[in-house]
């Protein structure tokens, strides 16, 4: 029988208050995948919630283990697990995380520096596939300045499929501190403009670099731009004003893979 009937449980509500966000917030995992990427990554899981459902096995050596570990595994009926749930259909399970650590000294901690910063970025579909892009490329961390969405948050952390748990990760409201910090460990700034810089293929992404690019509309501020060491663009036929800023990020940090031969 379910251990939790009502949807006025604490852990329900819980649940529907991480999924607002915010940094004193504890991770929302929607999905297996979430919670099997979340405890591979050292996260600490604090509550489980499934389904009626029986979970397969592979699943059920993870709340086998969760449970030895102290986790608070309960089951619920569809109805709470729906309540649970940020999305329309829940895929069966829901847990809260402990956010990873952050800060903008962890990110730029990896040498050579290839930092991700994007400024701007509301939409966490686009901000989570930037972080997958960033991880999948080698990216050494990836900050969310200015009016980005929260990395952390659930429909980013279902866009980047568990790469946020990995790649550092930091949040500034100024993206002057991100720039100010790059700029104290002599690391260099690229800012993406959508014409008239430098071609993609010719900027040097070899030595330590960060990665400037703009969100939806209006992009980079030109104060962000003139102070850049290198404005780059990415060349696009006349009849394309912009890329999407998570392709744009894509075909940037490949490209600096590319260059370091990371690959290779």
């Amino acid at each position: 029988m379910p251990s939790i009937t009502s949807r006025r449980h604490p852990l329900v509500l819980a649940c529907r208050e991480a999924r607002a966000g915010g940094d004193d917030q504890p991770l929302l995992l929607d999905g297996w995948h979430l919670l099997v990427e979340a405890r591979a990554a050292g996260l600490t899981v604090d509550a489980v919630a499934l389904g009626v459902d029986p979970p397969g096995a592979a699943e059920s050596a993870v709340i086998d283990e969760l449970t030895a570990g102290g986790t608070q595994v309960e089951t619920v009926t569809a109805d709470v697990l729906q309540a649970m749930s940020p999305v329309r259909t829940s895929s069966g399970v829901i847990a809260l995380a402990r956010r990873p650590a952050g800060g903008l000294a962890r990110v730029f901690d990896g040498m050579p520096a290839l930092v991700v910063v994007a400024v701007d970025v509301q939409d966490p579909g686009n901000l989570g596939a930037l972080v997958r892009a960033a991880d999948a490329a080698g990216a050494t961390g990836l900050i969310a300045a200015g009016g980005s969405a929260d990395p952390l948050g659930w429909k980013a952390l279902r866009a980047s499929m568990g790469s946020a748990f990995r790649l550092p990760l930091a949040r500034v409201t100024d993206v002057n501190d991100a720039v100010s910090s790059a700029r104290l460990l002599d690391i260099g700034v690229v800012a993406f403009v959508p014409r008239g810089g430098t071609p993609l293929t010719r900027v040097d992404l070899r030595g330590a670099v960060c990665l400037l690019l703009g969100g939806e509309g209006p992009g980079l501020a030109p104060t962000l731009t003139e102070a850049a060491d290198v404005q780059a663009s990415i060349p696009m036929t006349a009849a394309v004003e912009s890329l999407n800023v998570a392709v744009a990020g894509a075909l940037a940090v490949y490209a600096a893979a590319e260059q370091r031969a990371i690959f290779r």
